[in-house]
């Protein structure tokens, strides 16, 4: 769902994506949207205030809090002339490679969109199925690139988890993405204590309350927008992960360029990058962000960095 916010001839935008799992949809966003009332406030820059205001409307609504916070920071990095990435002082070229990501499929399917993802440095492959093993070896069968696995809380079994991560290590894995339900911390932390590779929170950690609990139990979180409401606390939540000791990666769900666009903002100050959710669509609304040298790299642009195609 796309969200428009204009005042003095100004327009912001933002989007919420809702995929199923977390319980969204454009019914649920557009009945919190309709209680948003913005023309309220008389000064559009306490961004704070205004979005702990929309958060406190009702519970839940991630992504459609989100696509308010994005179209605010659109608006007000539009009427003060600079990106977001140069309002919080960061370096458009500092921004870490991204992964693409192959989902789970056959394995010829596998070879196949490995090596349609020629450009990108780095894949990321979708884990927690029966064919786990299979996968990793149809995509080591045709590249040496890194890999990092999601396995999307797949895994139940902590002692056969921990043989699958030294097995993952071998195969040249970098990294391991919320291997087993958000439910089992005591399981997660076993399973960190003995990983060979890194252990990203994703589904343990949506928001910044979340992120004390993380301590202990991983060694990394995985920030969305969709999940913590949007820019604003995406960035309390990198600044607090990072006093915390935690590596940091900035993700997406599937997404048009306004919402991978409005992350990328972030993407200075993450360890590693997972924006791809951009190109995995045809129907795009957006022209911002793109893929430079293997990153997806903000412009200078002002706000989020995104102009409507016709």
């Amino acid at each position: 769902m796309m969200v428009e916010l204009e005042q003095d001839g100004t327009i912001g935008y933002g989007e919420a994506s809702m995929p199923p799992y977390l319980g969204e949809t454009q019914e649920t966003a557009s009945r919190f949207l309709s209680r948003v009332d913005l023309s309220k406030y008389r000064n559009p820059l306490a961004m704070a205030d205004v979005l702990s205001d929309v958060d406190a409307i009702a519970p839940g609504n991630n992504a459609a809090k989100a696509a308010v916070d994005i179209a605010l920071h659109d608006w007000v990095g539009k009427r003060l002339g600079r990106s977001f990435c140069r309002i919080w002082g960061l370096d458009p070229a500092a921004c870490p490679v991204t992964s693409f990501t192959i989902a789970m499929d056959s394995a010829e399917m596998v070879r196949m969109k490995v090596e349609e993802a020629a450009p990108y440095k780095v894949l990321k492959v979708k884990l927690g199925g029966a064919s786990d093993r299979e996968m990793i070896e149809a995509v080591r069968s045709v590249t040496d690139k890194p890999i990092r696995v999601d396995v999307n809380q797949g895994w139940g079994e902590r002692e056969s988890a921990l043989r699958m991560i030294e097995w993952l290590a071998r195969m040249g894995v970098e990294l391991i993405e919320q291997p087993m339900a958000k439910h089992q911390v005591d399981d997660i932390a076993w399973l960190r204590d003995r990983s060979p590779l890194p252990l990203f929170a994703d589904e343990s950690v949506a928001r910044l309350t979340d992120l004390p609990a993380a301590q202990g139990v991983f060694d990394g979180i995985n920030v969305k927008l969709m999940k913590s409401t949007g820019m604003h606390e995406a960035h309390a939540m990198i600044t607090l992960g990072r006093s915390l000791g935690l590596k940091i990666m900035i993700g997406c769900m599937t997404e048009t360029s306004c919402a991978i666009s409005a992350a990328a903002q972030l993407s200075p100050l993450a360890d590693y990058a997972d924006l791809d959710g951009a190109l995995l669509i045809s129907n795009d609304l957006f022209r911002g962000a793109c893929v430079v040298d293997g990153k997806v790299t903000p412009g200078e642009e002002p706000g989020i960095g995104v102009s409507k195609l016709s």
